[in-house]
C-alpha cells in the first residue's frame, strides 16, 4: 500500500449522490449543489452538509424548508455550473433552463427535470459541523424518466457513475425494514 496525504483521505469515501437542493428565502427560489449527503436511518431522515459559504444557507436557517432534487448523469453538466456560481447573483433556474415545480407541503420548487425530489423540512442544524438535518415530508419519482443513473463526487473534481444493480435483497431481508 502507497501512503495517501491525509487531507485527500475524504476522496476514498465521498458520500453520493450528489443532488441539488432548492431552498426559497422568501422572495426568490434558489438551487445549490451538495455532494455531502447522509442517510440517517431506515426512517426519512438526511442530512447534508452546507454553511455560510452557500448564499442558500440563510433562507435554510430562516425559512427551515428545502426540496433535495436527484439529478442524473445527463444533468452533469448543469449540476456542476450550479454549483460554481451564486445565487446571490444568478437566477438558476433561468440560467440552467430548469422547470420549478410547485412542491405540495413546502415552498421551494421540486426540479421536473431531475429524477425524484424529496420536500424537507429542517429539524435540526449542527452548526460546529456544518450539518443540517432534514426530515422528508413528501416524496416523488419520476418513473417515466429514461436516464436513471446518478452522479457521485470523489471530492477532486471528478466524479463516478452509478453501474448497474446487484440484487441481494433475499440475503439482507432480515436488516430491511417491510416495504423496502
Amino acid at each position: 500500500m502507497q501512503e495517501l496525504e491525509l487531507n485527500k483521505a475524504f476522496t476514498l469515501i465521498e458520500s453520493g449522490p450528489v443532488v441539488l437542493v432548492t431552498t426559497h428565502d422568501g422572495k426568490k427560489d434558489n438551487i445549490m449543489t451538495i455532494s455531502w449527503t447522509m442517510v440517517m436511518d431506515f426512517t426519512p431522515t438526511f442530512a447534508i452538509t452546507t454553511g455560510e459559504w452557500n448564499h442558500s444557507y440563510a433562507a435554510l436557517r430562516k425559512h427551515r424548508e428545502c426540496v433535495i432534487a436527484i439529478p442524473t448523469v445527463d444533468l452533469l453538466d448543469t449540476v456542476v455550473g450550479i454549483g460554481t456560481c451564486s445565487g446571490a447573483d444568478t437566477d438558476k433556474f433561468v440560467r440552467f433552463k430548469l422547470t420549478p415545480v410547485p412542491a405540495k407541503l413546502v415552498k421551494p420548487p421540486l426540479i421536473k427535470e431531475c429524477l425524484a425530489n424529496i420536500e424537507c423540512k429542517v429539524i435540526d442544524i449542527i452548526e460546529k459541523h456544518n450539518i443540517v438535518v432534514l426530515e422528508a415530508v413528501a416524496a416523488y419519482i419520476d418513473g417515466e424518466r429514461q436516464e436513471k443513473r446518478t452522479v457521485h463526487a470523489v471530492g477532486d473534481g471528478t466524479f463516478i457513475v452509478d453501474g448497474r444493480k446487484i440484487d441481494r435483497k433475499k440475503m439482507m431481508a432480515a436488516k430491511l425494514p417491510p416495504g423496502v
